[in-house]
C-alpha cells in the first residue's frame, strides 16, 4: 500500500489507464483478478460459470450496501487478458485488463473506456483506490482508506492526468 497515495493513472483519449507492477509469476497475479476467493479481498467476490460469453454475479463488497451486479466475461486469454463488462446504478463500466510478464515481474495494465472524459474525476481515483487495495491485499497489508484518494485525485484526472 502506498502512503499518501499519488495519483499513478492517466488517460488516453477517453480511456482510464492505470499500471501496477508486481513481483510475482504471471499466474499468480492472474489468479488474484479472476478467482473469486482472491477477488474479494480487494474488490468482491463473485459467483456463477465463468467463462468467455457468461455472466457472473459479482458483489462489490467494498461498495456502500455491498451490492451485486452482473459481470459479463466478453474475453478471457488466460493468464495474458480479460475483458468484462458491469452494469450497476452508475452506469455501464467495461474494463480490459492485460497482464505481462518479464523476468519475476508482471506488469497489469488496467483499462476503461469512459464515454465522457468528466467521468475520469470520480473513476480515476476510485480506480487508484481499488488497484492499491490489490496490491495491499496481494502483500497482506492493511487495506487503504477511500478517503486517502478521493477527492484529493479528482483534478488529476479532470486534467487528464
Amino acid at each position: 500500500m502506498r502512503s499518501n497515495p499519488q495519483p499513478t493513472g492517466h488517460m488516453d483519449g477517453n480511456d482510464l489507464v492505470l499500471v501496477r507492477s508486481f513481483r510475482a509469476p504471471i499466474g499468480d497475479v492472474w489468479a488474484s483478478l479472476t478467482r473469486p476467493e482472491k477477488t474479494a479481498q480487494w474488490f468482491g467476490g463473485w459467483e456463477g460459470e465463468a467463462g468467455p460469453g457468461k455472466t457472473v454475479r459479482l458483489q462489490l463488497v467494498h461498495e456502500q450496501g455491498q451490492p451485486w451486479c452482473d459481470l459479463l466475461i466478453e474475453e478471457c486469454v488466460a493468464p495474458h487478458r480479460l475483458v468484462v463488462a458491469m452494469k450497476d446504478e452508475q452506469g455501464a463500466w467495461r474494463i480490459r485488463l492485460g497482464l505481462v510478464q518479464a523476468g519475476e515481474t508482471t506488469e497489469l495494465r488496467f483499462v476503461q473506456h469512459l464515454g465522457d472524459r468528466q467521468l475520469a474525476g470520480d473513476v480515476g481515483p476510485g480506480w487508484e483506490y481499488y488497484l492499491d487495495m490489490l496490491v495491499a491485499a496481494r502483500e497482506g497489508k492493511a487495506l487503504p482508506s477511500f478517503g486517502d484518494y478521493y477527492p484529493a485525485m479528482k483534478a488529476h484526472y479532470l486534467a487528464g492526468g
